[in-house]
């Protein structure tokens, strides 16, 4: 209940702060009237499958997020074919698919050729951070399913951990996020995991010098190296948040000001001065306003990034199924 009205607060600010749900034609409560049901089963969708696997809210989150960067938030990252999005190497560790053909099979069977596969992937990142004690926020829906699916466009426009700062910062700028938009989502990571093999550099040959990076406090060093050894497994899981990894909350940002940030592009935010002060502000207090902030600057940043180059009225289509074109 006190969770319940956590959220309530959340969308009430929103609506007081006159930010608008409303963005590139799409509208809240889109299918209220062609498909009433819609929102309401994308989301026990979900809940069935976090309750038995909690990480799937970290993979559905990341789905979205990889979608909207190439070709805008058309549901192309969901498409299979050998020179389709998903085969990038980039996309190779995504999961959540069988979540979102879950709700679509679903969907068609109440509402046939209504429900797009690309608001059924931004209802259902909404849904999972609200199912991991994050915010909820109203999902403006209208999108239609793109026609191009392309793995090469990927590594052009999807940002990479092993990138620059300023890299990633330039990816965001080109669809529309500035530098609080970055701090903002990457602080998805909160409930995220990632390989050994995408950090261990960190840990042993830090830009080829032999030794570790400086930057990782010297007691989370030693925890790293423990659950990553030097010839160990670089498939193995370890979570981006130590503190909390199946809680959404502002603890990432501590990790980070601490220098407990996983990946390097993580432990970069508080690095570069374009991003510090706003990692600064959110792991400043875990509790009260500043918690909140997270929480409603997050929901802000979440409905402007699924607002991305999508597709409206008579433009791409309604997919019968999510993995193929019609």
């Amino acid at each position: 209940m006190q969770m319940q009205v956590f959220h309530l607060v959340v969308l009430v600010i929103l609506a007081m702060s006159g930010f608008k749900v409303q963005g590139q034609g799409l509208k809240t409560g889109f299918y209220s009237s062609s498909c009433p049901k819609a929102e309401a089963i994308v989301k026990s969708t979900v809940e069935a499958h976090f309750n038995k696997d909690p990480t799937i809210a970290a993979g559905l989150l990341r789905l979205h997020f990889h979608d909207c960067f190439v070709q805008g938030c058309d549901g192309s990252v969901l498409i299979v074919g050998a020179s389709a999005e998903r085969n990038a190497l980039p996309n190779l560790g995504v999961r959540g698919f069988e979540v979102i053909d879950d709700a679509k099979t679903q969907l068609e069977a109440l509402c046939p050729g209504v429900v797009s596969c690309a608001d059924i992937l931004a209802l259902a990142a909404r849904d999972a951070v609200d199912l991991s004690d994050g915010p909820s926020w109203p999902v403006p829906t209208g999108r239609r399913d793109g026609r191009v699916s392309s793995s090469s466009e990927v590594s052009s426009f999807l940002p990479s951990p092993l990138e620059s700062m300023a890299a990633q910062r330039q990816k965001f700028a080109v669809k529309g996020l500035d530098d609080h938009d970055l701090v903002t989502l990457v602080g998805a990571h909160t409930i995220g995991q990632t390989d050994c093999l995408f950090f261990k550099y960190r840990l042993y040959n830090f830009t080829t010098t032999g030794n570790p990076d400086p930057t990782i406090n010297q007691a989370f060093l030693q925890q790293l190296q423990a659950l990553c050894p030097k010839d160990g497994d670089g498939s193995k899981r370890v979570a981006l948040d130590k503190d909390s990894q199946f809680k959404f909350d502002a603890s990432f940002f501590k990790n980070v000001r601490n220098g407990n940030g996983v990946l390097e592009s993580d432990q970069r935010l508080w690095g570069e001065a374009a991003t510090r002060n706003i990692v600064e502000n959110y792991a400043g207090n875990l509790k009260g306003l500043l918690g909140l902030r997270f929480d409603l600057e997050f929901a802000k940043a979440m409905i402007k990034m699924s607002s991305i180059e999508v597709k409206i009225g008579t433009q791409g289509e309604i997919r019968k199924t999510c993995p193929n074109f019609n």
